[in-house]
């Protein structure tokens, strides 16, 4: 377990452009590095709102968009063309807007797809796709992403990982359909802790006031089932990306706003 950092932005605009320009840098070395990098993106307002101030950047160019591999750390399982599913959001905020290649955008499936409404198929086979995208140098069933990056729910939920809901206690799968979430909808598929701690950087995004109690109880030293966010950590780094007002109650002084 990698100790976590934290910082602290004035606001969630300036948060996302400098998470992007985080983002940017990191699959630039990966790529020096390796050839190519592997990212999981997340949705919901800060997840997209990274998105979109990397498409804004002017660095974005850097980026070797054919050589890097896209995953996501959880999907709504609803139809493929649902404007809430974070592919299609992902896709408006950035994916069109790249020379991304097609087969390297790891999409999960959708409730209209080839497993029909069966999301515990649908995560099967995302597992499956993951197992195969590993190499022998990641020692496991997923590859060593680059980044994961997850956005924080009010409730401390990552990814669709609910507290005290069975998903949150899962040890062995690395993708799960998600039945009976406590937000609409119901019906998910998203990655395990045990996928999610294979990343090398795992950053948590959280912006607003309304994510002020998650982060301090998250920070705080809640378990992992009670708390699905204190328990998302990387191989690494764990980065948690914040603005004022998420970081409202945090011990004064300790993680001063840049």
């Amino acid at each position: 377990m990698t100790t976590p950092q934290v910082v602290v932005h004035r606001d969630k605009e300036l948060m996302a452009q400098a998470a992007a320009a985080r983002l940017i840098t990191k699959i630039v070395d990966a790529q020096a590095a390796r050839g190519t990098a592997s990212v999981v993106l997340t949705g919901g307002r800060n997840g997209n709102g990274l998105l979109a101030a990397l498409a804004a950047a002017p660095a974005r160019d850097a980026v070797d968009w054919a050589r890097i591999d896209l995953w996501w750390g959880d999907e709504r399982f609803v139809p493929a063309d649902d404007p809430e599913r974070n592919h299609v959001q992902a896709c408006e905020a950035l994916l069109d807007a790249v020379p991304v290649d097609p087969a390297r955008v790891h999409a999960m499936p959708a409730s209209d797809g080839p497993y029909g409404d069966d999301a515990d198929a649908a995560a099967a086979a995302y597992a499956e796709e993951l197992r195969r995208a590993a190499g022998p140098e990641d020692h496991g069933p997923v590859p060593r992403f680059d980044v994961l990056m997850l956005g924080v729910g009010p409730d401390t939920h990552v990814a669709s990982l609910f507290p005290e809901h069975p998903a949150a206690r899962e040890s062995e799968r690395t993708v799960v359909g998600v039945h009976g979430a406590p937000k609409p909808p119901p019906t998910r598929v998203s990655l395990t802790l045990p996928a999610i701690r294979a990343a090398r950087e795992v950053w948590l995004l959280a912006a607003g006031e309304d994510k002020a109690g998650a982060v301090a109880i998250a920070l705080g030293g809640a378990g992992e089932v009670q708390a699905p966010a204190a328990a998302a950590y990387g191989r690494s780094r764990t980065l948690w990306l914040l603005d004022r007002a998420a970081a409202a109650k945090l011990p004064a002084g300790l993680y001063p706003p840049v």
